[in-house]
């Protein structure tokens, strides 16, 4: 049996999408579990770029199962154009699934997430914006629409007849806009839709749950990161799901136990998208010079990352509550040619020092970075293995290791699938 879990060990784009490329090589199915189109994942490939927002990176693999689960809701448009763009580029998605129990991102929970946004003020989150949250509500509220309630006319018109009457009240009567959703209209638009994607629904519990008992090698893609999850990131900053590898287990429809690697993705320094404190954020040519160098900026919004020094309180935090096996260090290329690279070892919020990642926000925002400096290296993009690795980016990866309690299986240095070392 070999399943593996690979997620985001910060606030994510950590550049998981690479070494979820790199393993889907020798994996059967590719799994994703959580999240929405809020989430993007780059891949390279020689010269060509790849954005995913749905659909499993496995896909660039055509043998291999690649399956959106249960836990993952789905804006049906967003999902075509994507289909769209891997057939005009070549890609086949005759090995694509989608679980009949995904969540449905309607056009009036698009509108509600703006709406909120605009209501919170200088308060917002940052949302994408593109429904997800709203949708998430409406599963745990229990008036969410299902992938197989389109498979029953009559339950399907009924269900978005009863939420289009309910959101319009509340777009009105609660937050005072105009746009009003007609049901004739919306059925007829998603009905188009959903008729496209019937040919990939299927029970993807099953799928999962045989392909793991027949020794496949099942591999889990997160999205987003650890710092996002809805219970243990930085709330209220957080997505509306579980990016940690327990997120997966719901989301994919197994247990726990036919889990046997967690692989937590880290990049050799830390970014942020939108509010919220952070520690070890630059002000300086430093940060500058990380963002432009790392290409710090969203797949899905383009919006600038805010970027900082390794923390390893987050990294220690991850292994913890993610159960890593091991790490995934990426992006260290990135911090070629800076003399003196830093790594937070702790936080000090007064005379006290705080080795755990803080539970509130309001004291987050009171800890300074207690830092260890290290020397740097130069240019290391074109470097295949690990023992001509100069000895500066060695003793970081090492300190890593030790820092965050989990040993460091692979580096990247660079973007492209060629750029992943293995450590000995």
């Amino acid at each position: 049996m070999s399943a593996k879990v690979i997620i985001g060990a910060q606030w994510g784009d950590e550049g998981k999408a690479k070494i979820i490329d790199i393993l889907s090589q020798e994996a059967d199915v590719v799994v994703r579990s959580q999240g929405g189109n809020n989430a993007g994942h780059t891949v390279t490939v020689n010269d060509d770029v790849f954005k995913f927002h749905l659909v499993p990176s496995g896909i660039l693999y055509p043998d291999t199962l690649c399956i959106v689960g249960n836990g993952v809701v789905i804006d049906p448009k967003g999902i075509l154009e994507e289909i769209t763009n891997l057939h005009n580029k070549g890609i086949s998605t005759d090995n694509l699934k989608i679980s009949l129990r995904s969540h449905i991102v309607m056009p009036y929970h698009k509108t509600l997430d703006g709406i909120k946004e605009e209501y919170r003020g200088n308060s917002d989150i940052g949302t994408t914006k593109k429904g997800i949250g709203p949708c998430y509500m409406d599963k745990a509220e229990r008036s969410g629409i299902r992938m197989c309630d389109y498979l029953n006319k009559e339950v399907f018109e009924a269900k978005v007849r009863e939420n289009v009457e309910i959101k319009n009240s509340i777009i009105k009567n609660v937050y005072g806009s105009d746009v009003q959703y007609d049901a004739d209209a919306v059925i007829k638009e998603y009905r188009e839709y959903l008729e496209q994607l019937k040919p990939y629904f299927a029970d993807t519990t099953v799928l999962v749950y045989e392909a793991i008992k027949s020794d496949k090698k099942v591999l889990f893609e997160g999205a987003q990161g650890t710092l996002l999850d809805i219970d243990l990131g930085t709330y209220p900053y957080v997505t509306s799901s579980h990016p940690i590898t327990g997120g997966v287990c719901v989301g994919a429809g197994i247990g726990p136990t036919m889990i046997n690697e967690c692989i937590g993705v880290m990049k050799g320094y830390v970014t942020r998208v939108g509010k919220g404190p952070f520690p070890t954020e630059l002000f300086d040519a430093t940060g500058e010079k990380i963002r432009d160098v790392g290409h710090e900026f969203g797949t899905t919004t383009g919006r600038a990352r805010r970027c900082g020094w390794f923390d390893a309180v987050i990294g220690k935090f991850a292994v913890r509550t993610s159960g890593l096996t091991s790490i995934a260090l990426n992006k260290i290329d990135v911090l070629a040619d800076i003399d003196k690279v830093k790594i937070c070892v702790a936080y000090k919020k007064g005379d006290e020092i705080i080795n755990e990642f803080p539970a509130s926000l309001e004291e987050l925002a009171k800890c300074e970075p207690v830092y260890e400096e290290m020397d740097g290296w130069g240019d290391i993009s074109n470097i295949r293995s690990y023992s001509e690795l100069p000895e500066t980016a060695k003793a970081y990866v090492k300190r890593v290791e030790e820092l965050c309690d989990a040993k460091v299986t692979m580096v990247g240095v660079g973007p492209n699938r060629d750029q992943n070392i293995y450590v000995d």
